[in-house]
């Protein structure tokens, strides 16, 4: 199927609004990387994944698991954009009683996969799914979407291998690589580099992308698909907190919710309306 960027480009534009929104309502929340990741989740959503918000359970549908579970607001955005539940619910993040929880819980929404936030267990997790459809002769391929900062958990390379072992070709994982986490630089905190040669030597096929073309983002999912006999891992390159201005490659965007101003001034960069 052929992209629509132009498409695209919109629905991820209103996601980061959304993205905004819901964070600024919570005053709580992790802006940066919701915001970072929302290229890659759009083109997931809209273009990528057999999925279909009438039937969120169909036996032969793709699977999403967001291993960087504190970005719920992305995958909160996408799938009420998508048509899995109203948009009006988006507003309720992180309030008592809400299906939208700090971090995705899937006893709540139809859509989740998986509840993630402890790092690297969805990782892990999207192992087990993607192992699951070989056994049962399934179709579905697995996506999953890591933080750069993730990578320092070693439950996610011990992932990396039973992926190889096992010639997980329809495991594809994607790297939120925006260079920063919660506490400063990824290199300063505990260095992850070189990420393409490790995962290259853990018998991965690794593709290199700009994060928020569209273009590279859809190439490397196709190029992942025709992929045999191994899992692909996307690296894509990142700007922590893009498209607001005050935010972009600020770690101290990671999980703080904007004010009122702020917040207003964030959706009018994004081309929203407050």
């Amino acid at each position: 199927m052929a992209m629509n960027c132009e498409l695209l480009a919109q629905k991820a534009a209103d996601i980061r609004v959304d993205i905004i929104k819901e964070v600024h309502s919570a005053a709580s929340g992790h802006p940066g990387g919701s915001l970072s990741a929302a290229d890659i989740v759009t083109v997931l959503y809209f273009h990528e994944m057999n999925i279909d918000p009438a039937d969120p359970k169909k036996p032969d549908r793709d699977k999403f698991v967001l291993s960087k579970g504190h970005a719920a607001p992305v995958l909160y955005a996408a799938l009420a954009e998508r048509g899995f539940f109203p948009k009006e619910e988006l507003t309720t993040l992180r309030k008592l009683g809400s299906r939208l929880q700090g971090h995705p819980s899937m006893k709540m929404l139809p859509g989740i996969e998986m509840s993630t936030g402890s790092l690297g267990q969805g990782t892990s997790v999207a192992v087990g799914m993607a192992l699951a459809n070989k056994l049962d002769k399934k179709d579905g391929r697995v996506y999953t979407l890591l933080g750069d900062g993730e990578l320092q958990e070693g439950i996610v390379w011990e992932a990396a291998m039973a992926a190889a072992h096992y010639g997980l070709d329809n495991l594809c994982a994607v790297v939120d690589w925006n260079g920063l986490q919660i506490d400063g630089k990824n290199e300063d905190v505990m260095n992850v580099k070189p990420i393409d040669e490790k995962f290259r030597a853990f018998g991965w096929n690794v593709i290199e992308i700009d994060g928020h073309d569209l273009e590279q983002i859809g190439d490397a999912f196709d190029r992942a698909r025709a992929c045999k006999g191994r899992p692909t891992m996307i690296l894509a390159r990142t700007h922590k907190g893009h498209g607001v201005s005050f935010m972009e490659d600020n770690a101290g965007w990671h999980g703080k919710a904007p004010g009122e101003d702020q917040a207003k001034q964030a959706v009018e960069e994004l081309g929203g309306r407050w």
